[in-house]
């Protein structure tokens, strides 16, 4: 289906580089919107907005790309926002203020916007988000969750977060092959039906009714900043899943079905990455560093 709808609900920040006296919009949950806009779908953000510069530039980029926000929280305080650095145009984190205001506060999600959420195929979120203890209640929407885990996860934290979700992402290049397939296979055991593992330029893994499909990586050309790699490859396999399907459903079709199109999602995945890396930050709109550059 050409008109797949997915809402992002969690962080933001601005990317402070401090090797280039920029500051660039992000934040997982905010990369995953425009890059499922780039890939033609319709996308939202909800989230918590501090009451800063940050908060507001975060703001303006996102109506200036036409993602709706209307039903983002906003608090006073300081906006999320992490420093970063280049090494050999390789993006280098050098901490952040934890989300700022978004960890002080809960979404006290209401009934208007559980109606809102009805509304998309697709929730995606991520462990920086602080919702965790909402991720029950929006299984009870009926849409299905897509999780990033990124590359921070625990034995007890699979066991929180795995049975209301339905994608799963891990970064795994940090591992053997040995134990991303553990890893994965221990997710998978929670009743997760698509689990990604990513292992940057070597290629992706799907692991799907206990078969392990492989991927590729795509070489860029043109690297100009990391930034944004594995956020593109995911969002883009989203979207893919979404595009062939004929109902909007993740999950449709034969087992043989279901494999030609994961294998899809991952080759298109990999070769939106490699032209995301040409971009300065996650996906440019860079401006003057705004607030604070020490965490």
């Amino acid at each position: 289906m050409k008109n797949g709808r997915i809402i992002s609900i969690g962080d933001n920040v601005c990317d402070k580089y401090l090797s280039r006296g920029k500051m660039y919009p992000g934040g997982q949950c905010v990369n995953t919107c425009v890059y499922a806009k780039m890939n033609g779908m319709d996308t939202a953000y909800l989230g918590k907005y501090g009451s800063d510069e940050v908060a507001e530039y975060v703001q303006k980029t996102l109506a200036e790309i036409g993602i709706d926000d209307s039903h983002c929280r906003h608090f006073e305080g300081e906006n999320g926002f992490a420093l970063v650095t280049l090494q050999n145009n390789d993006r280098v984190f050098l901490g952040s203020n934890k989300g700022g205001a978004a960890k002080e506060y809960p979404f006290d999600f209401t009934r208007e916007d559980f109606e809102y959420i009805k509304k998309f195929h697709l929730i995606y979120t991520n462990l920086n988000s602080y919702i965790e203890e909402n991720l029950a209640e929006l299984k009870e929407t009926g849409v299905p969750i897509a999780y990033d885990f990124s590359t921070r996860w625990t034995d007890e934290y699979f066991a929180k977060v795995c049975p209301h979700i339905t994608v799963a992402i891990l970064s795994c290049a940090h591992l053997t092959a040995e134990k991303r397939e553990a890893e994965m296979k221990k997710v998978q055991a929670y009743g997760v039906p698509i689990v990604v593992g990513t292992i940057g330029e070597d290629g992706s893994y799907v692991l799907y009714k206990n078969e392990f499909i492989y991927a590729l990586a795509v070489h860029a050309d043109d690297v100009i900043d990391t930034m944004g790699a594995g956020d593109s490859y995911f969002a883009t396999f989203l979207c893919s899943l979404l595009e062939y399907s004929e109902t909007g459903a993740l999950l449709e079709g034969t087992d043989e079905e279901m494999i030609g199109r994961l294998n899809c999602a991952m080759n298109r995945g990999a070769a939106f990455s490699a032209k995301v890396c040409a971009m300065e930050g996650a996906f440019g709109y860079g401006t003057r560093i705004a607030g604070k550059t020490e965490v």
